[in-house]
This record gives structure tokens, sequence and C-alpha cells, in this order.
């Protein structure tokens, strides 16, 4: 058995039949030889044989049809057209039955249930209609499920996989014929068919506080991440998510590059003053990693030397800036090659007989696990609470941080609301995660909920244990609302805290499984992996395309679409006018927020500044912060507490002025607010224009589909822009401060403590009269560059669309009436559509549409 066998059963969602396969030695060449008589012995199952016979033909029409495409014949087209009527007929014995999309789906359901490998955790009995819409546009995400119960997210997968594997066979088609405008745009739009990106649960917590063990729970994999004994190193992000390709478990290791690594090296050792004092906090933390990388060697050689590639030889993926992949059958034997690239130094456990360590030269561990549902969209994220010093790694964490739609904060459970190292973590990160980014929801998760001492009652101990997690629910609530900084960016109802307990859920001796409150994480990750949609914005996209297709090849509608296009027209730009004047409205309340803001940081800057510049923190450990601060463009990381930021300190008065109006404006829940509500709210009403015109209705039902697209297209660009014009002050300030950033940084010897404050102070009161001014001009500038983007965008492709589909007709273009119908089936099956719409396409010579899609 080869692995393109296993691989076609795993996404085939036939994994559980690999070893059968390979025992009887199947490899590609007899898998695609096999006949109907042999499929009985392999897969005993009625529902997974059906289903295999189903994508067995499909895999012998897809490759039918591209091997007669290679030479340029129509014969390959009437041959995967014949294979996919038989595939139809064996599904549907007459197209003409009304119950025929329901025995579809019936297959497809059986197929699914003896598909399962883990169980969903929420519940299987939800029903209802899914929608095309962006990732968790909702308000809140789906109390229950959004696809059909019946469709697991293997089914989708298979499904994704049909849809992809026809609009190949199309778009090949297409390169075949003439290249008309028409079979260019189609072409242009097949190539647009993209799937979204992934949701991203950002993990924090300081070490100890159980998040590698929580982690493990929530995926049901004891031994993946180490926990324990073996301490957390703080600098490397971890990210766990499903592994779809195969059954292995996998990490993909990510290095800084080798010139990074060298100026880490020259700015700690060689950057130091030779007086630095061996507890400066910066100079031992490089010690420490150079003892763990180097061995106590280093001490004796010279910088240089560090560099050579003989230290490497076990990772030459550093050298040559590759990514290093581990391969394992499990996840034990993973976690224990896996130490060395993301622990701190131990002599226990699986670090006991490692000589040498490679986590600080790691950026990031993309572990992946195989059969895990809850992971198919989305990505666990184990964080650093406060960035890094090193600035590609650093650069790396902000982006993650900012781009996490929840953000989990896990503390131990002695005390939650009076740990401080967490509310820190909340309140340094969440200008990133809130106006700066896209978190929607914010878990309190605190761990450990079964340490109970001095009790020996089973009865007393459970008492003990829920009354302990409701003081702990409540005392975080009260805290979480009396932090100013965090009501800026979120709402008190963003909030949920849950009080868990991994060891119980696995052990169970005192709590039964929903009693540790992982069961209900797991239905939370299971509701954002399903609201994802990525399947149905895909299979969407191709029948809207598809019905292009067929409508510019009907004859008789010609006449009807110029009325409908004059409609059309129209509508649309009414529709411009409404966008155009509330994002305006929008720009105009931020320049009257931001002429306050400025006026106010004229007034307080040198009080601001003072705060960073004289603190009550003084002698030779001040002048060495300061001077790191300053060397580093304004911004100093210590290993433990808070960022000091000048910067941002400058920038604060104006931030404060705008961030309950940028909330508003650009609300990470939700499709509200001037800029993503006035997107929601445009329409071209196709569906009332279907209604009275259903001779066109083959191509209203493109423009239906590109309208929704767009819409997802522009929500995204919203989203990933209002970041930047949000961090666009405090760049502003920083580029401004940066001259006497370059000039302070020199000096030194006597009074150099003094020059360097000096020399910031007089920069600010020279340049505060326009620099203010200066950030709030570039922020409104972004604001109305973003406007005229989306205007451009929205009105640049729905008239070309309406050009290509009303205007244009090209009746060369080859049929493909059976794809749409495939297509159309796959929609209904993930919309959850009870409609039995009668299928009226156009047929192979054309003269016109006979009835609604």
């Amino acid at each position: 058995m080869d692995d393109y066998v296993c691989n076609k059963l795993t996404e085939w969602g036939l994994s559980d039949w690999i070893d059968r396969f390979k025992d009887e030695g199947i490899d590609k060449e007899s898998l695609e030889c096999l006949d109907d008589d042999e499929i009985p012995n392999l897969i005993t199952k009625t529902g997974p044989r059906s289903k295999f016979k189903k994508r067995l033909k499909l895999l012998r029409a897809e490759q039918n049809t591209t091997n007669q495409d290679n030479t340029a014949t129509n014969d390959s087209i009437q041959e995967h057209d014949e294979a996919a009527d038989s595939e139809q007929a064996e599904q549907n014995t007459t197209n003409q039955d009304n119950t025929a999309t329901n025995d579809s789906i019936q297959e497809h359901d059986e197929a699914a249930d003896c598909d399962q490998v883990l169980p969903s955790t929420s519940n299987a009995n939800d029903q209802g209609k899914r929608r095309m819409a962006p990732q968790c546009e909702s308000s809140k995400w789906p109390a229950k499920r959004r696809r059909d119960a019946a469709l697991g997210s293997y089914s989708e997968h298979i499904i994704l996989s049909d849809v992809k594997s026809i609009m190949t066979c199309v778009y090949n088609r297409l390169c075949l014929e003439d290249n008309t405008k028409l079979n260019a745009f189609l072409k242009a739009k097949i190539s647009d068919l993209k799937t979204d990106k992934r949701e991203l649960v950002g993990v924090f917590g300081k070490t100890g506080a159980g998040k590698s063990s929580l982690i493990n729970a929530i995926i049901k994999e004891k031994n993946l991440l180490p926990s324990g004994g073996i301490s957390a190193c703080t600098t490397v992000m971890i990210k766990v998510e499903a592994n779809m390709h195969n059954q292995k478990y996998e990490a993909e290791i990510e290095f800084i590059t080798k010139e990074e690594w060298k100026d880490e090296l020259w700015s700690s050792l060689l950057g130091n003053n030779a007086d630095q004092e061996r507890d400066d906090e910066e100079y031992c933390a490089m010690v420490e990693k150079l003892t763990v990388l180097y061995g106590e060697e280093w001490r004796n050689k010279p910088t240089e030397s560090l560099m050579d590639n003989r230290h490497f030889r076990e990772i030459p993926e550093f050298v040559n800036c590759r990514r290093k992949i581990l391969t394992c059958e499990s996840a034990k034997e993973l976690s224990a090659k896996l130490v060395k690239y993301t622990r701190s130094n131990s002599k226990e456990g699986a670090g006991k007989d490692i000589k040498r360590w490679y986590w600080p030269l790691v950026k990031c561990v993309t572990v992946k696990v195989p059969n895990n549902e809850l992971l198919q969209h989305v990505t666990l994220v184990d964080l650093p609470g406060n960035g890094d010093r090193n600035k590609s790694r650093d650069k790396m964490w902000k982006g993650i941080v900012g781009s996490c739609s929840v953000v989990w904060i896990v503390a131990d459970m002695v005390r939650p609301a009076a740990e401080a190292e967490s509310w820190d973590i909340l309140t340094s990160t969440c200008s990133l995660m809130g106006n700066g980014g896209e978190c929607q929801e914010i878990h309190f998760i605190c761990t450990k909920t079964d340490r109970v001492d001095n009790l020996d009652d089973h009865a007393d101990v459970r008492a003990h244990i829920f009354k302990m997690n409701m003081l702990a629910k409540e005392e975080v609530c009260k805290e979480f609302s009396r932090i100013p900084n965090i009501k800026k960016h979120f709402s008190e109802n963003c909030l949920k805290v849950f009080t868990v307990s991994s060891t119980e859920y696995l052990k169970q001796k005192i709590l039964k499984p929903d009693e540790t409150e992982i069961p209900k994480l797991q239905q939370f990750l299971q509701e954002l992996n399903d609201c994802h949609s990525e399947t149905l914005n895909y299979v969407s996209g191709a029948y809207g395309i598809l019905s292009l297709i067929q409508g510019a090849r009907c004859r008789e509608v010609v006449c009807k679409k110029a009325d409908v296009c004059s409609d059309v027209e129209k509508k649309i730009r009414q529709e411009l006018g409404k966008v155009r004047k509330a994002m305006e409205e929008a720009c105009m309340a931020f320049e009257k927020c931001l002429c306050e803001g400025v006026e106010q940081s004229n007034r307080s800057c040198e009080k601001q500044l003072k705060s960073v510049l004289h603190p009550r923190m003084s002698g030779r450990g001040f002048h060495r912060r300061l001077k790191c601060v300053i060397g580093n463009n304004g911004v100093y990381k210590p290993k433990k507490g808070n960022e000091i930021n000048l910067n941002v300190k400058l920038a604060s008065c104006l931030t404060d002025s705008i961030d309950e109006e940028f909330r508003n404006t650009f609300p990470n829940e939700g499709k509200c607010g001037p800029f993503k509500g006035v997107i929601s709210t445009f329409s071209l009403d196709t569906e009332m224009l279907i209604h009275k015109n259903k001779d066109v209705e083959l191509q209203l039902i493109f423009l239906k589909t590109e309208e929704e697209k767009i819409k997802i297209k522009l929500h995204k660009i919203i989203r990933d822009l209002k970041k930047k014009i949000y961090n666009s002050l405090t760049e502003t300030i920083e580029k401004t401060m940066q001259e006497c950033y370059d000039k302070a940084v020199k000096f030194s010897g006597t009074d150099s403590l003094k020059n360097m404050r000096d020399t910031v102070e007089r920069h600010v009161r020279f340049s505060k009269s326009t620099m203010f001014e200066q950030a709030k001009d570039e922020m409104l500038a972004q604001m109305k560059g973003l406007k005229e983007r989306v205007l451009q965008i929205l009105e640049e492709t729905m008239q070309k669309s309406i050009d290509l589909s009303l205007k244009t007709d090209d009746f060369s273009i080859p049929d493909f009436a059976t794809q749409l119908e495939m297509v159309k089936l796959h929609r209904n099956e993930l919309m959850g559509s009870a409609d039995k719409e009668t299928s009226l396409i156009c047929s192979t010579d054309p003269a016109g549409p006979t009835a609604a899609l």
C-alpha cells in the first residue's frame, strides 16, 4: 500500500479501512483497477462501501477528463459527463422523482455515520439552515450548529473536494476554448474561489497555570503537549490544529533566521558596557539561552565562533532557512521529540537525556493532530504573555494576537481574581486584541478546580468544589468590570468564565465530565468550527459561476436581459450612495474626536513623558533600562512585567479620544457599524428580480452569489485595515520620535542618563505642536483611503459582473448542465434546504431556460 491510497481514503473519510487495504496490498494502480465485485471484500459495511463507490467513480471520471483534455479533444468532456451521469444515476434512479434530493442526502448521512472518528460535543439533533457569510459575523457564535446535523465536518470535507474537482474540470475545459472576454472572466472567477482563513484561539497564562494540560484534555490527546515537571519556555508560540492530510502526528518547526540570531548575540553580548552587572535582566536571559544551546563552552569562545555551522548540525534547517518537519505515529512520540524545541532546560521526564536545547532559535511550532474534528477550522495557539525581544518573534506574536477571534486567559484556581500576571496580560494586550485586532470573546479559565485539602468525605469535596467555582466566577467578573482599559475595547458581556479540571475530566474520581466544564469548552470550539464558512462559500461561488455559464448560452433572453440590466444598474447607484454617505459620516465623527485628542495631547504629553523618564525606580538599573527603551525605538520588553512603550504613552490621549467611537465604527462582533453595517445591508434585491424575471434567473443567481462574495471580501478588507488604522497613531508618533532616539542612544559615560532625558524632553517640547496633528491627519487619511477603496472595489466588481452576465452572450461556451446539477445538490445539502426546486437548465443546444433553479 502506498501513500496515495492512504491519502485518498483519508480524504474520502474512510480512514477506518486503511488497514484492510494495506493487508490486501492495494496500491495506486490496483485502486484504479478495482472491480465492483472486489469492493465488498474490502469494505464490508454498506454505508462506507456506497460512499467509496461514488468517490472511485468520480476519481475515474476526473482522471479520464484530465487525460483527454491534454489531447484537446471534445471526447474527454463527453466521457466525463457520461461518467458523472452514471454516478448521478446510481445516486438517484430518476431525476424526476420528487424525493431525489432526500435520497442523496440520506446516502450521505449513512456514510457520515460510519465515518465518525471523534464524537461531536454539540447537540446532534440541532438543525437549521446555513447562509453564506463571513466567518462568525453574527453577534455571537450560534448556540446550535449551523449545518444540518446529518452533515459532519468530514462530510463537508468530501463535498468541498467534490466541488473542487468539478471546477478543476470546468476550468480545464474552458482553457481549450477561444479566449473570449467571458471565457477569461470565468477562468478568473474559478481561480478566485478561495477557502477562508482558520479561526485562531489564543491561550495565555503564566507558567504552571495548566495551559498544556487544558489543551490536551480539550482535544482528547493526553500526551500531546508536555506538562507537569518540565518547565515551560515562554518564548515559543505553539499552534495546535488538525492534520487533514494523513493519519500522522506532525510538527512544523519554524526558526528565526541566522541573521536574527547573530543580531541577538551581538546586541546582548557585545552591546553591553564592560562594567555591566551580572544581574542585568537582559544579559541573564541571554546567558540562559547560550547555555542551553552551546553548553558552558560558550563562555570561553569568541562571539564570532558561536555562529559556526558546526553548532547547528542537528538542525540544518536553521542554517538553510527552512522549516523542520517531525512526523510520528503517536502523540507521545511527537511530544518527546518536541521537548528540545519548545521547553526550557530540564533534567526530568523527556528532558533528562537531552544535551542540547534549540528553543532559543525557534520562532513557532505548529502541531498537527489527526482525526480531530474540533480543530478542522480552528487553531489553538499557546502564546507568551508579553511578546518577545526578538523582532521577528515579536512581529509574529503581535500578528497572531491581533488575529485571534477568541482569547483564553488561563489562571490557577487559587484566588484567580487576585492573580496579577493574568490581569497584566489582559490589560497589556487588550488594545492589540480589541480595536487593534478582531477578538470577539474573552474566556477566563480557572484551572485545577479539583484541588481540595483537608476534606475526606466525597460529598463534602464535591460541594466545596461547586461553592469555590461559583465564588471564583463572581470574583473574576467583578475584577473585569473594574478595569477601565479593558472596557474601552470590550463590552462586559464578551467575558465568559469557566472553572475546569483537566485531571478530573480524564480520571473522573470526584466530578462527572460535564462538571469539569471541559465539555463546555469543547462545545464552544465545535460551534466556532461549525460556523466557519469555508465549504459553503466555495460551493456557493461555484454554483454562481456555473449558473452564469448556462445563462450565457441561452439565446432567447437577450431582449429581457437589457430591461433587467437597467433596473440593476439603477439599484447599484442607489446602494453605492448609501455606502458613501455612511462612511463619510463616520470619518467626520473621527475627525471631531481626534481634534479633541490633539488638544489633550498638547496639554498632557510632558506629564506622560515624565512617567517613563522619571519613574520611582532609579540608579544603574533604570539607566540600563532607559538605554534599552531608547535603543529599541521607544520600546522595552522585560522578561517579567509589562512592556515599556514610550510611543504608546505619548499617543495615549489620541487613542483615548477615539477608542469608544472606533469600537462602535469597527465592532469585532457582529456586522454593525458605519462601515461593516452598510456593507452588510448593501443589496441589489436579486430575489425580487428573480421573482419578476424568471427568464433571466440564471444570470441573477450569479449576481446574487457575487454580491455575497464581495461582501465577504470587503468585510475582510475592513477587518484587516482597521487594525492598521488604529495602530497608525502610535506608528506616526514613533516615526516623529525616531530622530531623538537616534541621537539620545549615542550618549555614554558621565551624565549620559541626564543627557538622554534632556534630549527626549527637548524633542517632545518642540515637536508637540506638529507631532499630534500629523498623527491625526495620518489616521484620517487612512480612514478616507479605506472608504475610497471599499467604494471602488464594490462598484468595479459588481459593474463588471453585471456587464458579463447581462450585457454579454457567448454561445460558444461549453455546456456544463450536469456539473451545475451536481454542485446545486451539494449546495442544498449544505444549506439544509427542504425545497425541491425544479431544475431548469439550458440544454446542449440551448433555446432558453425552462424553469427556476
